[in-house]
């Protein structure tokens, strides 16, 4: 679709990916609703059909889902599934009917089975169970991957689906009850050295393996895919650029100019032991590849929590 002068709605377009996408889609010329949950429920299947009403889109971006690190998963994991697989199934059935031309979903790299191998393959979505840890929110959001191709099928629905690998960035999530990884360790390692504190405790014994896409990057994928891509095949989003948890804090240590011992809690759970994720799909559908790296992005990202006002 051409997306100058377009109506787009950006559903979770004030948290941390969505603002990102709205902005990229704003550059595009789009005209972009970028909703939080206090314009309209999406819970609620009349908020739903309200918000589709009022603007009348061209094009829906759905962002919105609550999420966590290892920690709000294992803490909330009915909330994380409900409210994820409502949200979508509602929003996707109120679209069918109101037959707005074109729907772009967020899936999740935790869908993919806890031991698929890496790289992660799209076609490697049904071979097994996710990692425990999220499996709830996994398999919500897998929910809807099924949802956007059978509504394909019986209604001739253009729903796209993508799968995202862990974002990092500015605005970020830094609450170390509900962060992810990247912020989680900014946030310590900072406060470490601010403190003088001799040492850093970190969950898991540092060697799963993970992979980052900076947020910006994945804005930029989200927008290629409304512009490029009418398929119903689900399409990694990823960097393709694979670290340890333990090389990772190093990377984070020294951005922060932390000096101090790492110590690592195994008693803590390690989360799933890879991911990397297969990105041939989004380069030859999408035309997109990474163009941040992880060092660059880290060091960014530290100096702009750096000038955050204190949590």
């Amino acid at each position: 679709m051409r997306i100058a002068d377009s109506t787009v709605v950006v559903t979770g377009g004030s948290g941390f990916l969505g603002r990102h996408v709205a902005e990229e889609l704003r550059h595009g010329g789009a005209k972009v609703f970028a909703l939080g949950s206090a314009h309209y429920d999406l819970r609620r299947r009349a908020e739903v059909d309200r918000m589709l009403a009022d603007i009348h889109p061209d094009a829906v971006v759905h962002l919105a889902a609550v999420v966590g690190g290892i920690g709000a998963n294992r803490a909330q994991p009915g909330r994380f599934f409900y409210e994820n697989a409502l949200m979508g199934i509602e929003l996707l059935e109120a679209c069918r009917v109101a037959n707005v031309p074109k729907v772009v979903v967020a899936g999740t790299v935790c869908a993919y089975p806890k031991h698929a191998p890496v790289p992660f393959q799209e076609t490697s979505l049904w071979d097994g169970y996710p990692e425990e840890t999220n499996a709830p929110y996994g398999l919500a959001k897998k929910m809807l991957l099924v949802q956007a191709q059978a509504y394909r099928a019986q209604y001739g629905m253009n729903a796209v689906y993508l799968l995202p690998v862990n974002l990092y960035g500015p605005h970020d999530n830094f609450d170390l009850e509900s962060s992810h990884v990247i912020p989680a360790m900014i946030r310590k390692f900072a406060e470490a050295r601010d403190r003088r504190e001799q040492r850093v405790i970190l969950w898991g014994d540092g060697s799963p393996t993970r992979e980052f896409l900076h947020v910006r990057d994945a804005a930029r994928g989200f927008r290629l895919a409304l512009e490029h891509y009418d398929g119903g095949e689900p399409v990694n989003l990823g960097s393709a650029e694979e670290i340890t948890i333990r090389d990772l804090a190093g990377l984070v240590a020294r951005a922060t100019g932390y000096g101090g011992e790492i110590v690592w809690d195994p008693s803590r759970p390690n989360g799933q032991p890879r991911r990397r994720l297969a990105t041939a799909r989004a380069k030859e559908w999408l035309g997109f590849e990474a163009s941040v790296t992880l060092e660059q992005g880290i060091a960014e990202l530290v100096r702009w929590y750096g000038r955050q006002p204190p949590p």
